[in-house]
């Protein structure tokens, strides 16, 4: 993404960041951050055809692609793999029979 094409840079683009601190040389902040339960940055390197699907999807529904990733990724770590889903439904059927 280009700088210039982000809303919150035109915005922000003539502020001087030079004196910034992290927001954990900050404790208020830090605290803040932490009570929030908010987001861990991370590095990952993904296939490029599937964060093309992400970028397509975002781009049809107006959103965001990290964001779709992150829903996609919360859906795989909570739900059930489909061998679960079938191994439970045999141990169901074996019970009632």
């Amino acid at each position: 993404m280009k700088n210039s094409s982000d809303a919150l840079y035109a915005k922000l683009k003539e502020m001087d960041f030079a004196d910034a601190k992290p927001v954990s040389a900050v404790p208020a902040l830090a605290r803040l951050q932490a009570e929030s339960g908010g987001k861990t940055r991370i590095t990952m390197r993904v296939d490029n055809d599937v964060l093309a699907v992400f970028k397509a999807r975002a781009e049809m529904t107006g959103g965001n692609y990290q964001t779709l990733i992150n829903e996609a990724l919360k859906q795989v770590a909570t739900s059930q793999t489909l061998a679960e889903v079938v191994r439970q439904t045999i141990r169901q059927e074996l019970h009632a029979a």
